[in-house]
């Protein structure tokens, strides 16, 4: 049953009580007059058992209003919970947004940043790629000059071979190994191409020497008949070689005759009597029996001016 209060009244479905009290001294005051005292007093009773029945009712309406109230306090705490939940979840989801953003705009500036390093770098690997290329080519270009130097020095070592081996035959075993030796180490890369210049420069050198100096020896020296004689040995140069016997009764110079596209030397004893003099004189004058002079040699001494 649906009540409330108002101004202290209690009012409910069957009306309001100070207006059941007044109809029943109404009543009374009927059945007073009318003398039906009987009929008032049951009036009277079932309207005291309606007061009871109404008190029992009021009494179950004010626990069901304390029930109510208590409920509605227990709902306003969980709205209150859930209002202070919805504003912390809401001021969470705020910090969250704020936190995003700020991360987003730091991780934005860093990958900004780091795009930046990026074409730095790649600008700079490439700057060093062509660096290296550069060097390469660099590299390619000395290897290649350093073939070419390889190939060209040993192509000098053969040719200077070839002429040592048509020189007259003064220590020419010794100079063709000193030759060869320096090819062989060329041809196998045994020797760097600084060393192989430097030897091949010494070698050069040493036969330019060779080409320019005037040297006398003693030494046993096979006639062309074949006789076997003490001998002094004047070059000079690789342009003449001619010999004179210990007692000065056997001369001879050295010809160089080309058969066949070969080279050979001899000996040439049958000599007029003016060479053998000049021979004996250029003797004497290495020898220092005589005054340093410069003597003419004939070119029909030489080696190859004296072909027969």
């Amino acid at each position: 049953m649906d009540y409330f209060l108002c101004g202290g009244d209690i009012f409910c479905g069957f009306g309001c009580f100070k207006y059941v009290i007044l109809v029943n001294y109404l009543l009374c005051n009927v059945m007073k007059r009318l003398k039906f005292l009987p009929i008032a007093l049951l009036i009277l009773l079932f309207s005291g058992l309606a007061l009871a029945d109404y008190d029992s009712e009021i009494r179950n309406l004010k626990q069901e209003k304390e029930k109510l109230n208590s409920e509605i306090q227990k709902l306003t705490r969980q709205i209150a919970v859930t209002d202070s939940l919805l504003k912390s979840d809401d001021a969470r989801y705020k910090t969250l947004q704020s936190r995003y953003s700020a991360d987003s705009e730091r991780r934005r500036a860093e990958i900004d940043s780091l795009n930046i390093k990026i074409r730095g770098v790649a600008a700079q690997l490439q700057e060093e790629r062509q660096k290296q290329a550069r060097a390469k080519n660099r590299n390619d270009n000395v290897a290649a000059k350093r073939k070419a130097l390889h190939s060209a020095m040993l192509s000098i070592c053969k040719q200077l071979e070839r002429q040592v081996a048509q020189t007259v035959p003064w220590e020419r075993d010794a100079r063709l190994e000193r030759v060869r030796s320096l090819a062989r180490d060329i041809e196998s890369g045994s020797a760097t191409e600084e060393e192989s210049f430097s030897r091949l420069k010494a070698v050069i050198q040493q036969e330019i020497k060779f080409g320019d100096e005037v040297a006398i020896v003693n030494a046993p020296l096979t006639r062309k008949n074949g006789e076997l004689i003490n001998a002094q040995i004047l070059r000079i140069g690789n342009q003449w070689m001619v010999y004179s016997d210990e007692n000065g009764t056997m001369y001879g110079s050295l010809v160089r005759t080309a058969q066949k596209g070969k080279i050979t030397y001899e000996w040439n004893e049958n000599l007029e009597l003016w060479e053998r003099e000049i021979i004996r004189y250029a003797i004497d004058v290495k020898l220092a029996k005589k005054p340093p002079q410069i003597i003419a040699m004939p070119v029909t001494l030489s080696v190859v001016g004296g072909e027969r």
